[in-house]
């Protein structure tokens, strides 16, 4: 399967087109328009099979399994994040095959500390991207907090805005 991909597939997972799962952590391609429908397909399955993941190692009490992450998560967080951005309807951004970002839209990466990520919002020069980046980001905060992340924002060189997120303690 293409488009938006990143680092990595979801444990393993298969997507409904044959291939692996990846999350799209910004920094892939972009989904080909005729693949969009079967990619938010993938997203949601994704998503059952990691809430089903947390229902089985964190929450056989019958907590809620949105609350925090699972070891899983933990030990993934780039992937994890990406998925939990993905699954809230928000934009990966894209690159071409040369590596030039061609999207606006979420990028995550792996953060200075272990454990932790960054999202930053992103864009093609001239994109409009730096004007968008307190609301998408905020955004951004609110799907992660659904799914048990905490994300602050900082503020980098050049003035651009930066979220580093990490998982909610049990």
């Amino acid at each position: 399967m293409t488009g938006g991909t990143g680092s990595g597939g979801l444990g393993g997972g298969r997507s409904a087109c044959g291939g692996t799962f990846e999350a799209a952590t910004g920094d892939g391609p972009g989904v080909a328009p005729a693949e969009i429908e079967q990619r938010s397909r993938d997203v949601r399955a994704a998503l059952d099979g990691l809430l089903q993941i947390r229902r089985l190692t964190l929450h056989q009490g019958g907590g809620d399994p949105k609350a925090v992450p699972a070891e899983w998560e933990r030990r993934q967080p780039v992937r994890a994040v990406a998925l939990a951005l993905e699954s809230g309807g928000l934009t990966p951004s894209s690159v071409d095959a040369s590596g030039a970002r061609i999207t606006t839209g979420y990028r995550v990466r792996a953060g200075d500390r272990p454990g932790t990520t960054v999202v930053e919002w992103l864009g093609p020069p001239g994109s409009g991207a730096a004007q968008e980046e307190t609301a998408a980001l905020g955004a951004c905060v609110l799907a992660l907090a659904r799914l048990g992340w905490e994300a602050l924002l900082y503020k980098g060189p050049r003035g651009r805005r930066f979220l580093e997120v990490e998982p909610l303690e049990s």
